[in-house]
């Protein structure tokens, strides 16, 4: 497969042999969500957001495995370092209770190993003040480990804070921070304390009438944390206009509350910076990170994480050797590549595309987004649907989030040609599924 040549080609979805495949996979298979009725072969032709399946059917990848990766497949940006690397066995000892030798000194080693990553991680949030990385599995777990350093900060933790339509992750913990879905938290213990107020400047306005030392019923100081997406992501792509954040920033500022940015969809470059907070005046005391980063994440300061040994722990942590790898030849492919200005540029073009669709078709409420995050809602969640279904034959593989809006999260390397078949076929789509609803 040559990406410069590429195209979908569709022939039946799902076919026969992915049939096959998604029956294996549910005789053991607990019941989860099952992102899209697409069976990757890994054995086949794929490269940047190019991809094969079971069937020889040949997609357009516009997910990027939920911005989890964030080159698309088999990038040569990351491959080429990556072949160098003679896999070991076990490689699940990459966490923080292990060192681990790349080879030759730090300075020389031919590979970079978790250390490194840390030391890089400190690097790009150095704006922040922030000094500090604890390395685990999963976004989750980076969301997890944030709220404990917060509330271990916290001389009298009793209260969290967090935003209408936000998602953090699904252990039990960050279960009690989600407001997206109800189906995600519905019957589960929660942590106690847990207030959300919408998602805008009036939630904004009624956290201070919480906290006012007067006339609220939530003491500040037992206010470990709050927490928010820079831009959420499960709860519909929302983007906040930068007077909602200075306003929570100034707010947390006032009451000397830990501010926890979520930035495990939204971060490494997702929208054209390395951190969506970097987009405002903002400034977050915890960053958590994930998804194309390769591993999980939680970067402070160092007066904010226990000195006490064990408080925090992870024996597996970080994935493994070569997930570390993979998230620092990562972020070094977007240094190398200047892939930032080429996000923040591509994402302005790719929603130069997608505004002609609002004013064509009735059913488009919506297009936004913030560099590679792009979003389109639609009046109904049946139309959402209807239209991911109808791309999807078409060969361009896209994700729905919040109740009725569809997301594209684009490789960040993503190319003018891959833009413009992506869109002719969401119009395609949009299309034969508008003129569906007047038959």
């Amino acid at each position: 497969m040559q990406r410069e040549t590429a195209e979908p080609a569709v022939q039946q979805l799902p076919g026969p042999t992915a049939t096959e495949w998604v029956d294996l996979h549910h005789q053991s298979a607990a019941t989860s969500t099952y992102v899209y009725d697409f069976v990757w072969d890994i054995t086949e032709d794929a490269e940047g957001p190019f991809c094969t399946d079971a069937d020889g059917n040949v997609l357009l990848d516009f997910t990027s495995h939920v911005a989890a990766a964030p080159l698309g497949y088999n990038n040569p940006k990351i491959m080429d370092d990556l072949r160098e690397f003679d896999l070991v066995d076990p490689l699940k000892i990459a966490g923080q209770d292990f060192y681990v030798s790349t080879g030759g000194t730090p300075d020389d080693a031919e590979l970079p190993s978790q250390s490194h990553l840390m030391d890089k991680l400190t690097e790009i949030t150095a704006k922040y003040d922030m000094d500090t990385v604890f390395l685990s599995n999963s976004g989750a777990e980076a969301v997890e480990n944030a709220m404990k350093i917060c509330y271990d900060n916290c001389e009298q933790p009793k209260y969290g804070l967090t935003f209408e339509g936000a998602f953090h992750g699904r252990t039990l913990g960050a279960l009690s921070l989600n407001r997206s879905k109800s189906v995600h938290r519905r019957g589960f213990p929660e942590l106690s304390g847990i207030h959300d107020v919408p998602h805008s400047m009036a939630g904004v306005e009624r956290l201070r009438e919480k906290l006012d030392p007067k006339h609220g019923h939530i003491p500040p100081e037992q206010v470990a944390f709050l927490i928010l997406e820079p831009v959420q992501g499960e709860g519909g792509y929302r983007v906040p206009d930068a007077e909602f954040m200075s306003a929570v920033d100034d707010l947390c500022d006032e009451h000397d509350i830990p501010l926890i940015a979520d930035e495990i969809q939204s971060g490494v470059g997702r929208t054209g910076k390395m951190w969506a907070s970097d987009h405002y005046d903002f400034e977050p005391d915890v960053i958590t990170s994930a998804k194309a980063l390769r591993v999980g994440a939680t970067i402070s300061r160092s007066e904010l994480f226990p000195d006490e040994k064990a408080r925090i722990s992870s024996t597996w942590g970080a994935g493994d050797i070569l997930s570390s790898i993979q998230g620092s030849l990562t972020l070094a492919a977007i240094d190398e590549h200047d892939l930032l200005d080429h996000a923040d540029r591509q994402g302005k073009g790719l929603l130069d595309r997608l505004a002609p669709l609002q004013d064509e078709y009735q059913a488009l409420e919506d297009v936004r987004g913030l560099g590679l995050m792009a979003a389109i809602e639609f009046e109904t969640p049946d139309q959402r649907e209807a239209v991911m279904e109808a791309a999807l034959e078409r060969g361009l593989l896209t994700l729905g989030c919040g109740r009725k809006t569809l997301r594209l999260l684009p490789p960040l390397d993503v190319r003018d040609r891959e833009l413009d078949i992506a869109v002719d076929l969401l119009d395609e789509a949009i299309a034969s599924v508008s003129r569906a609803a007047t038959v």
